[in-house]
């Protein structure tokens, strides 16, 4: 099984991509994961021309957004990580979406959403800086899985779970209890 992991923090070694890992560790033996840091990828900024609906194409110039785009198609589940800002994913991975509306959903002759990526597997993590139970009270890390999840719903994937990490302005990394709940989480992404 091919698994796409899309990293939107910009800190490699940061919480989110602590969660990310322990998502994958127990699929590394038995399945193909690739890990993308979408902080690091050079995109244009969607024009909103909405001609990627009809040509299933984005027409800008060739750039890292395409690539990814045909990642996102070709692979078998996604592990999709994303820090909160502001209630929100983050800047870079919204980006990487934007440009990728093609990947996700076309348009019937009629104006209606299509999805292009039904069934598709797909498990989120997120992180945020305000400290439980308020990250779930206030839409902080609620909103960032609401936002991502909204995107995969118009795309037909199926979400099979999401893990945060509050208060990771003071956590020094994640919990064991947290990492083997990540761990189960991956496991559970691959189970037919």
């Amino acid at each position: 099984m091919k698994i796409l992991v899309l990293n939107g923090s910009p800190r490699r070694n940061g919480t989110v991509a602590l969660l990310l890992k322990a998502v994958t560790e127990p699929l590394a033996a038995g399945h193909e994961v690739e890990w993308i840091d979408v902080s690091r990828l050079a995109m244009k900024f969607c024009t909103a021309c909405m001609t990627c609906r009809e040509t299933e194409a984005c027409v800008l110039p060739e750039d890292d957004a395409h690539i990814v785009g045909k990642k996102i198609r070709e692979a078998d589940a996604l592990v999709i990580g994303t820090p909160t800002h502001w209630g929100n994913m983050s800047a870079p991975l919204k980006l990487l979406f934007d440009r990728n509306v093609p990947s996700f959903m076309g348009e019937s002759p009629g104006g209606m959403p299509v999805p292009r990526q039904k069934g598709k597997r797909v498990a989120i993590v997120t992180a945020c800086t305000t400290p439980w139970p308020f990250n779930f009270i206030l839409p902080e890390s609620r909103g960032a899985i609401r936002a991502v999840k909204e995107i995969l719903h118009y795309g037909g994937c199926k979400t099979v779970g999401t893990i945060t990490q509050p208060g990771s302005k003071k956590a020094k990394g994640i919990s064991a209890s947290l990492a083997a709940r990540a761990n189960r989480l991956g496991k559970r992404l691959v189970r037919d």
